[in-house]
């Protein structure tokens, strides 16, 4: 461009590179975030730059007016900018703090302003609470559908339908003549023919209600389909996927997974409860402008709703609360830590109100043991972490084999004809056995029960019929097995060898799909074989030396139904490789503080075995496999490379893509951007010097410019762009500039190009950069994104690079 005004670059603008070169250099930020003090940086920025406005200097970009539409977002399947969207909100705040000493209406807004973190909360907790009772209510009535209809009401499940009955005994509460299997129905009481019935329309209603469940996912809504906590855990750590977190997400979600749960698959709702919260606080973040402008103040919503979602799915709010820290968030800070905690407990009161289970508690499965654990019984538990690490470890690497599949090959394109094909085969197999057949909420409720006198479960079948009562409440002293027991047991077998089989093959279909449920049923089924086996074992043996003292004959000292649990939580630790959150979780179940150190065990336990055979929990596993770009806290980086290693652009490649501060067009920034795909240019003071001036995202360069063509008079592809704070006496007649000074970040984060990769990576772990400039004496050299980070760390792992890609 040969251009004798200002455009040329050659003006004195009363800088030296040298000062620039002294002021990149000697900034330091001892916090997460650079410091916004207008003072401090108006101090630091007259050191030979002369008097720049606040807007330029004193704020990270001039997003407060929002000038231009549009700048300051982010595009869909793009990274946000943390310390861009904290500053914002840092300069949002203090506006309001310095305005609310003016008048009565500033002081009210200041109020309102503060409170609406907390409100929000309520709104949270109050749908979800209610959505998460509608859900269990609804599931539980079309799974009863499958086996029968109640003639009172066809809007009453198998147990309402008999709870009014007087005609129904304790030992046969599940019969009753209101309720009708469909053989009764179709004029086949009993026999061979009313087992053919009852057969055909268990396996055509859980083929109706999948179809409906994985027809409605992928006409409507997508996304709603897996688990979700994954997609949750990417977009917390500040990744976007548009539509995720949608009104129709919430809508198909919540309807899908009550068909998904009844159909009989082997999978859980309460993973995807955690999606449904997520969902309805997205959605209530629209009413507060707080929420709504700030990418960032919405993740820590997002953080909060998580512990809901956790808190209605297993009416543990403080284990949820938990479950969000060690989990799920990436950004938790302790202001967070106080509304997650109102928010579960919202919720939790919510769905204790709506009592869908009408057992007075939040959960099916809530269970009180009275027998107290002994010391050696810790052995036996260990036994069980040992098997819920091993589990874990095979079911993960089996579920992302089949996952990996699924995406390479032509079964990806069929998911309804998967989805039908797996629940045709879960039906056929599971109806024969009344421990497949049943809901996994109802079999993990029979697998924790301890046994009374008045129980008429195949588990609690011993012989010798006249024993003593427990001292301790009305359970039984140990005795020998008897028929029904034995009959249990093998089909107790069966049962588990199917579930750890078909679990894989449902997990990561195209229908909403939790994990906890499956697991966790997996592991109490593990547990109560054993613990009826050290039942067994005692009460034959109770003279050997290990149960003397403890264990005596006629004593009840062993209970199944406690090994069951610790069983479950192993599985569970196992597969999620959670310990606190899982450990506090299933002590809010059985509401029993004696039973913690056996949990703790058991959970620890699994967690050591599984990381021996895999670090990555089933979420991080499918993160990877889905190439989220997604930098894991707990992953340690222990290869000795440089920043220079990393950077771009390497040996070979073409020059850095950036531009100048002055003396660029137009024309010339807009083929810039017409011929790249980067998120974003640095902006040096020439290409000569390479002196590092700033960086600009791509969004806002294209935004700007199209409204300067649109808005501003005499823009051409021959105007000059500049970045600068004041415009240069120009020539007569010269074309009118665009200043882009606003959207340009004068403080982006740099490092050396000797920099150990190790430091790199765990700035980008703690800021939650989306890029970092790399220079060498003040003078830029390249750039370091995430997805370079992300591609260097799977190759020194021997994994193919170009799998960290959005697919």
């Amino acid at each position: 461009m040969d251009n004798n005004g200002f455009c040329n670059d050659s003006y004195n603008s009363g800088t030296s590179d040298d000062e620039l070169l002294d002021l990149t250099g000697t900034l330091e930020f001892p916090d997460d975030v650079p410091p916004m003090n207008h003072d401090y940086n108006s101090a630091v920025l007259n050191n030979g730059i002369g008097n720049r406005h606040q807007n330029g200097a004193g704020k990270l970009m001039d997003l407060m007016d929002e000038t231009v539409p549009g700048v300051g977002t982010y595009e869909d399947f793009n990274t946000i900018d943390w310390v861009r969207e904290k500053s914002k909100d840092r300069d949002r705040h203090r506006e309001i703090t310095n305005k609310k000493t003016q008048s009565t209406w500033d002081l009210l807004f200041s109020v309102s302003d503060a409170f609406s973190g907390w409100l929000l909360m309520l709104l949270i907790g109050l749908l979800s609470g209610a959505l998460a009772g509608g859900i269990d209510i609804s599931a539980q009535w079309m799974t009863d559908l499958k086996g029968g209809v109640c003639l009172n009401g066809f809007r009453y499940s198998h147990e309402h339908c008999c709870w009014s009955s007087r005609e129904t005994t304790f030992q046969e509460r599940d019969k009753c003549p209101q309720w009708k299997s469909w053989a009764e129905l179709f004029g086949a009481p009993e026999g061979a023919s009313a087992y053919v019935v009852n057969y055909l329309m268990y396996v055509s209603w859980a083929l109706l209600f999948s179809f409906l469940a994985v027809t409605l996912v992928r006409v409507f809504a997508p996304y709603a389909c897996g688990s979700g906590i994954p997609e949750i855990k990417t977009i917390l750590s500040g990744f976007i996927i548009r539509g995720y977190l949608g009104k129709w997400t919430l809508i198909i979600k919540t309807v899908t997974l009550v068909l998904a749960v009844s159909s009989g698959l082997s999978l859980g709702k309460e993973g995807p409860l955690v999606h449904v919260a997520c969902c309805c606080a997205n959605i209530f973040c629209y009413l507060f402008t707080k929420y709504r402008k700030n990418e960032a103040k919405r993740r820590e919503v997002l953080s909060a709703a998580a512990a809901v979602g956790v808190s209605v799915a297993f009416g543990a709010p403080i284990g949820g609360v938990l479950f969000s820290l060690e989990e799920v968030s990436y950004y938790f800070p302790l202001k967070t830590l106080w509304r997650s905690f109102f928010a579960a407990l919202v919720a939790a009161f919510t769905l204790r109100a709506i009592n869908p289970f009408g057992n007075s508690r939040l959960v099916l499965f809530y269970v009180e043991f009275h027998n107290p654990w002994h010391l050696l019984e810790l052995v036996p538990f260990i036994l069980l972490g040992i098997f819920g690490g091993l589990w874990g470890a095979a079911f993960i690497r089996a579920n992302i084999a089949w996952c990996r599949r699924r995406k390479t090959t032509r079964l990806g394109h069929y998911p309804v004809l998967e989805v039908l094909l797996v629940t045709l085969t879960t039906a056929v197999l599971a109806f024969p056995n009344e421990y497949t057949r049943m809901s996994s909420s109802e079999l993990i409720s029979e697998l924790f029960n301890d046994c009374s006198l008045l129980d008429s479960s195949k588990l609690c079948d011993y012989a010798n019929a006249n024993v003593t009562i427990s001292k301790v409440g009305n359970g039984l002293s140990n005795r020998a097995a008897g028929r029904g027991l034995f009959t249990a047991i093998w089909e107790l077998c069966l049962a588990l060898l199917f579930k750890m089989v078909i679990t894989v093959f449902t997990f990561g279909m195209k229908v909403p799909s939790g994990l906890f449920i499956p697991s966790m049923a997996v592991g109490a089924i593990a547990g109560r074989l054993l613990g009826i086996g050290m039942e067994q074992l005692a009460y034959y043996n109770h003279e050997w030396d290990v149960f003397k003292g403890w264990c005596s004959e006629g004593a009840d000292c062993i209970t199944p139904g406690l090994y069951a649990m610790v069983g479950a939580a192993a599985c569970l630790g196992g597969v999620t490789r959670m310990t606190v959150s899982l450990v506090v979780i299933m002590f809010e179940l059985t509401g029993g503080l004696e039973y913690i150190v056996p949990l703790m065990v058991a959970t620890m336990t699994s967690k050591w075995v599984a990381d021996a055979l895999g670090r990555e929990g089933i979420y991080e596993a499918h993160i990877r496999l889905n190439g989220y770009p997604f930098l894991e806290p707990k992953e340690e980086f222990k290869h000795k490379t440089l920043a220079v290693d990393v950077m771009r652009p390497r040996r070979g490649d073409g020059p850095l893509a950036m531009l100048t501060r002055s003396g660029m067009t137009v024309g010339e920034v807009e083929a810039l951007v017409d011929d790249t795909s980067y998120n974003g240019f640095p902006v040096v003071v020439s290409k000569d010097s390479q002196w590092l001036v700033g960086f600009v995202l791509r969004r806002d360069l294209v935004i700007s410019l199209d409204n300067a063509r649109k808005h501003q008079e005499g823009v051409v592809s021959e105007s000059c762009v500049l970045f600068t704070e004041h415009t240069p006496s120009q020539p007569p007649n010269e074309l009118p500039p665009v200043k882009l000074r606003s959207i340009l970040d004068l403080s982006p984060f740099t490092v050396t190009d000797q920099t150990p990769m190790e430091i790199v990576v765990d700035i980008f772990r703690k800021l939650g950069l989306r890029q970092c400039l790399v220079t060498q004496n003040g003078r830029l050299l390249g750039i370091i994104t995430k997805k370079d980070i992300l591609k260097h760390m799977a190759q020194m792992a021997n994994r193919d690079p170009e799998s960290i890609l959005f697919n």
